[in-house]
Order: C-alpha cells, then sequence, then structure tokens
C-alpha cells in the first residue's frame, strides 16, 4: 500500500535555515522523489505577475502584445529613469539606443523567440515543450555585452511579452555577446509535485538550457555550462545568493540559478573563458517588485526543496564551471524549432522506424555524453530494450520483451505510455550519489531530451517528455544491482499518421519489425514484469504534470 503524504519532514523555516548539509539529506529527499508516495493533492496554482519590472525593452519592435510594469508594450522606451532596489546600486540608464540594436551581430529576437518565447495562443503553456509539468519555473537573466541586438546590460526576460527588462549596466571591458544566467523559482512547481518537484526543477532547467543553444547556433557560437557555482551564477547575474534572499528582497520569490548559456556573436573574438566573474563583480542590480505572500506551497516542502537546489549547485571548488560547446544537429532548422511541441498521447502510438528511432538515440547520447546512458523501449512484434550499437548506426538489443507496461506504472502510472510507439530513457544517478552527479544527472538529462525532441520534429516525429519516474530502479529490472541505474527522464516518440510538419524531411514509414540492421542480441534478460500496483489512482491520460 502507498505512503501517506508527509509534510513535516522539514520545518518551516527559509531556504538554508535549520537544514543540514549532510548526504543523509540529498539521499532521503532523492528516495523519497522515486519513492512512490504520492504527492498531497492540491488547488491549481495560477501564474504569478512577471516580477522584474524595469525599463521593458521590445526584442523585436513590440511585435509581441503589451508589456507589464515600467514598460508599456507599445515600441521602444525612452528618456532615462533610475533601475534601482533594495540592496542595489542606484544609477540612470539613457533612452538612447534602447531598442533593437540595427546590424548587431547576435539577433537576441530570434534567439529567445525560438527558444523560451511563450508561444502565441497558448494561455496556460508557457513553453511548447515543458519537460515534465507545464509549469515552467525557469527564468532567463541576459548579460550582453557588446555585438547584441539590445544595449549592453543586465536584463530579465519576460517569455510572455518577449521583452527585456532593463536591470543595471554592464561592467567595463565584458566581451562581445550573451551569457544566459537559468535561474527556477520553485514555489509553484512545488505547490503542484510536493517532494518530486526538486528533481522536476533541474530537468526543466536543462530543457532551457538545450533550447537556448539550439537557437543560438546557427548565427552564434555557443558554449554551455551545466556545473558552474550557484553563488557565482547569482552574483553575475545582480542576485542575492539563495539563504540571503528573503533579508535582502523581502516580499520576493527566490531565484536559484543553475546553468548558463554564452552565446559569441560570428567573427567576434575568441575568449579564453566565460566572463562569470566580471559581472559577478558589479553591485546588486535592480530588485523584483515584492509580492508578500505570494508563496503558495506548504512552507516545509518549499523550504527543503529550494535548500536542496542550493546545496546541489554549489560547487565552490570550480566556481567558472566547465563550458561544453553546444552545436544543434544539422536536420534542425528554425522551422523545427518553431514546430515543437508535446504531443498528446494519442498521437504517439505509432512506433518510428529504426533508422529514425536509432538517429534519434544517437542525438540524445552526443548531445552530452558525460551524461545519463540512454536506451528505448519498444513494442510490436520484437518488443525489447535498445541501445546505439557500439561502432554503427544501429541498434543493439539489451533485453526482449515489452517494457512499456512497466515504464507506464513508473511514471505516475499514465497508461498511454504502455503504447507509445517507443520511449527513450535516461537512466543512472545511483541513489547514495553525490549533490555534483544528481545535479548534472538531471541537467544533462533534460538538456539532451530537449536536443533530442528538437531533432525527432526535424524528422518528423512526434513527442513528449516524461519527467516524473517512481521505483524506476532499471537495473534492478534487469537482474543488476539494484540501486545503482534509475531512470532519469523519457521521451516518447511515435510516427506521425500524416506527413511531416513544415520543415520536417521525409519519414520512413514505421515498421514494428527487427530489421536486418540490428545487430543480434546476445542473450539478453526478459524485461521486468510490472510491480504491484499502488493504491494511487491513475494519473488522467497525458497529465503528467498532475502525478
Amino acid at each position: 500500500m502507498p505512503d501517506t503524504p508527509d509534510r513535516s519532514a522539514v520545518p518551516a523555516c527559509g531556504v538554508d535555515a535549520a537544514l543540514p548539509a549532510a548526504p543523509d539529506l540529498l539521499r532521503q529527499a532523492l528516495a523519497a522523489a522515486r519513492s512512490p508516495r504520492v504527492p498531497e493533492p492540491s488547488p491549481y496554482v495560477p501564474e504569478r505577475p512577471f516580477p522584474w519590472n524595469g525599463p521593458a525593452l521590445p526584442l523585436c519592435g513590440g511585435r509581441r502584445g503589451s508589456g507589464r510594469g515600467t514598460g508599456t508594450g507599445h515600441g521602444p522606451v525612452t528618456g532615462s529613469g533610475p533601475v534601482s532596489g533594495a540592496g542595489s546600486e542606484s544609477w540612470s540608464w539613457s533612452g538612447s539606443g534602447s531598442g533593437p540594436v540595427p546590424g548587431a551581430g547576435l539577433d537576441l529576437d530570434r534567439v529567445l523567440r525560438l527558444s523560451l518565447a511563450a508561444p502565441t495562443g497558448t494561455p496556460g503553456r508557457l513553453r511548447p515543450v515543458p519537460s515534465a509539468g507545464a509549469l515552467h519555473p525557469v527564468r532567463a537573466h541576459l548579460l550582453l555585452g557588446p555585438g547584441c541586438s539590445l544595449p549592453p546590460g543586465r536584463h530579465a526576460y519576460d517569455p510572455r511579452t518577449h521583452r527585456a527588462h532593463l536591470r543595471g549596466p554592464a561592467p567595463g571591458g565584458v566581451p562581445p555577446g550573451a551569457l544566459v544566467v537559468l535561474t527556477v523559482a520553485a514555489s509553484r512547481t512545488v505547490a503542484h509535485y510536493g517532494h518530486r518537484a526538486w528533481p522536476l526543477l533541474l530537468l526543466d532547467a536543462g530543457h532551457a538550457a538545450a533550447a537556448l543553444a539550439l537557437a543560438g547556433a546557427p548565427g552564434a557560437d555557443v558554449l554551455v555550462s551545466l556545473d558552474a557555482d550557484g553563488a557565482l551564477l547569482s552574483a553575475a547575474a545582480g542576485l542575492p545568493g539563495a539563504p540571503d534572499w528573503q533579508d535582502v528582497w523581502p516580499g520576493t520569490e527566490p531565484e536559484l540559478p543553475l546553468a548558463a548559456a554564452w552565446l559569441t556573436p560570428s567573427g567576434a573574438p575568441a575568449s579564453t573563458g566565460a566572463p562569470l566573474r566580471a559581472w559577478a563583480a558589479l553591485p546588486r542590480a535592480g530588485a523584483p517588485t515584492p509580492r508578500p505572500g505570494a508563496d503558495t506551497a506548504p512552507p516545509r516542502e518549499l523550504a527543503a526543496a529550494r535548500h536542496l537546489l542550493h546545496r546541489i549547485a554549489g560547487a565552490p571548488e570550480r566556481p567558472g564551471g566547465t563550458w561544453h560547446p553546444a552545436p544543434r544537429p544539422v536536420q534542425v532548422t528554425d522551422e523545427a524549432l518553431e514546430a515543437r511541441r508535446s504531443a498528446p498521447p494519442d498521437d504517439l502510438n505509432r512506433p518510428p522506424g529504426t533508422d529514425l528511432l536509432a538517429s534519434v538515440l544517437a542525438t540524445a547520447r552526443a548531445a552530452r555524453p558525460d551524461g545519463p546512458s540512454w536506451t528505448a523501449a519498444v513494442g510490436g512484434d520484437t518488443p525489447a530494450l535498445y541501445a546505439a550499437a557500439p561502432g554503427t548506426r544501429g541498434l543493439h538489443v539489451l533485453a526482449s520483451g515489452d517494457a512499456r507496461p512497466t515504464l507506464a506504472h513508473w511514471a505516475a502510472r499514465q497508461p498511454w505510455i504502455g503504447t507509445a510507439g517507443a520511449v527513450l530513457l535516461a537512466h543512472g544517478c545511483p541513489e547514495d550519489a553525490p549533490p555534483a552527479t544528481v545535479r548534472s544527472s538531471h541537467l544533462v538529462a533534460g538538456y539532451a531530451a530537449g536536443t533530442a525532441q528538437a531533432h525527432a520534429t526535424a524528422r518528423g516525429l512526434r513527442s513528449r517528455p516524461i519527467g516524473s519516474w517512481q521505483q524506476a530502479d532499471l537495473g534492478a529490472a534487469l537482474g543488476d544491482t539494484p540501486g545503482r541505474d534509475w531512470i532519469v527522464h523519457g521521451l516518447a516518440l511515435g510516427a506521425p499518421p500524416a506527413r511531416a510538419a513544415p520543415g520536417a524531411t521525409t519519414v520512413t514509414p514505421a515498421t514494428t519489425e527487427a530489421p536486418p540492421a540490428m545487430t543480434a542480441a546476445t542473450p539478453a534478460a526478459t524485461a521486468a514484469t510490472p510491480p504491484t500496483a499502488s493504491a494511487a489512482p491513475a494519473a488522467p491520460p497525458g497529465q503528467e504534470e498532475r502525478p
């Protein structure tokens, strides 16, 4: 029988107060997120107004609706005015050059429109391809040097209005290009997911990093860091550290930094390292608008989630992080990025052709080879778990049998997964993994799934990320040592029932039979029988965001 919800494990407190940094706390939280315990039901939490209200700069001449706060949203902001807040340096900004900069090397309108902007006409869903809950907790702080289509300075990006809200100046001598710090605001996701929320926040940040990298790759050199020190990221973005946030900016929601992308215009001089320290040396930037009482999540779980993310993001031994090049797959065009959507479950029940499956699986593996392993579960006449065959473009059978019913049970009991054409699985992250591994496993899984989903869209496939997994010890199910190889993320794939989306390449007819190109399977373990079902209700079709 399932565990009963328990919301008293952590004292009600701020981000970092009274919560130990012991490894046991992370192990317990990871075990709880992976357990069958169902989050306590909670009412729907609406999206809050965008909190950053400095002068609003339209990225594209004001095409996308009206702005919020200081900017009117009807054109470039002109004149001058202070941008200040508690704990920030007051300064004046001149309206000259307030709108897009003609002829600039890095087109931020295009980059942000193809990555983080809210699709028009889709109220309630901030991005077209959420990694888990469609709650969109990720926010982007733009740290702009010369060579961009907006003037240099710190900006907060509003995806609803497609505007950048100016928060402060740029440091002198900063390299050309845009440094984007990705943060998460946890309270809305915690209100919906409870103890399962914090891994989903990491996944969604990884998806956002992939979206930026894919959108920026053709016209810029793109580097991505998923392991830079959280304190340095906060300082670079002009934000208080998580433990000090409520003291510095009371009545506002803390944002926890998790990742960064660095986009350099083509032809700009190569830099030797990301300019995080140059930005961090500046005083704190403009503050968000206070909204006392805005937190809607249970305070104990919210404090625990913020504490965990703050601890996980700490990397003082290598604060600048490692920066990896982020090319995008050759098939992925701007049209494919615009066409990305999380498909309804009914559109995912036709298996993709084996060549397509192998191609998308290879993309997931290649996005960041230092991350989790990737396999694919397929049904049909020859159901099996497949991995990429070493040294070939084919697939290798890891285990025979149909794993999809087990996956449906593990993924918040969503029955549609049991009939999906194929399910890509990111797996690893042992139960006793250190904080750096937990962070990288989830961020890289989200990043790789986002990259693979864009590739799948370009190849004419339907897809849907799957973020929430319970009891999903894939290694144990295949006869290996328990607790070492857990499913972290998933991506369901299906062949389209009709012609591919505009801009996609021709789709190979789907088949459920293993083609001759597959390598012969060594004796493989039979896929695990689903564990005994708990009394938890099954999720409505396609509603993994409410497990």
